[in-house]
């Protein structure tokens, strides 16, 4: 499927949306200068495309309960397709597996993992291995601080637009 043209102003409501998931319509309306029902317009057919897939809370975990972020490499036994689809049916029976990404490359996937501690976490990773999804190597690392962590697109860099000139 080609993508989507998108426009400046609709570029504007992605980056908006992105920062500010629960901005009203109409003071998104007022922010990219456009009356409300060519913004409504806009919103929509950017949902219909499936451009903006959800609007989600930002949750600070910290203030709820102990937790414990991991990113595990992982490398398969074989490169079987079978393999890489059992891996992956395996991995989307977790919840605390929050993205697991496909990799080119040295390792065949990256995973980052949050849950309660580190015993949870390897209790996770047993029984992982237990399912015989093909995971033959695995490595953890531990994140000690998080230092950047950011839910918006570079949409300027992304789409070649000047951001001095907005």
């Amino acid at each position: 499927m080609a993508p989507i043209k998108l426009d400046d102003r609709d570029i504007k409501i992605l980056a908006i949306l992105s920062r500010e998931g629960r901005i009203s319509k109409s003071e998104l309306a007022k922010r990219v200068n456009l009356s409300a029902t060519p913004c409504w317009e806009r919103l929509s057919r950017l949902e219909k495309a499936g451009i903006i897939s959800g609007y989600q809370a930002s949750i600070e975990l910290r203030h709820i309960a102990p937790q414990v972020t991991v990113f595990v490499m992982a490398e398969l036994d074989n490169h079987r397709a079978a393999t890489f689809q059992a891996f992956e049916q395996a991995v989307a029976h977790y919840d605390e597996i929050l993205s697991c990404w496909a990799l080119g490359g040295g390792f065949d996937y990256l995973m980052q993992i949050v849950t309660r501690d580190i015993d949870s976490y390897q209790r996770l990773i047993d029984d992982l291995l237990a399912r015989r999804a093909g995971l033959a190597r695995y490595f953890t690392y531990i994140v000690t601080k998080p230092v950047k962590q950011s839910a918006t697109p570079p949409f300027d860099i992304l789409m070649g637009l000047d951001p001095e000139t907005d």
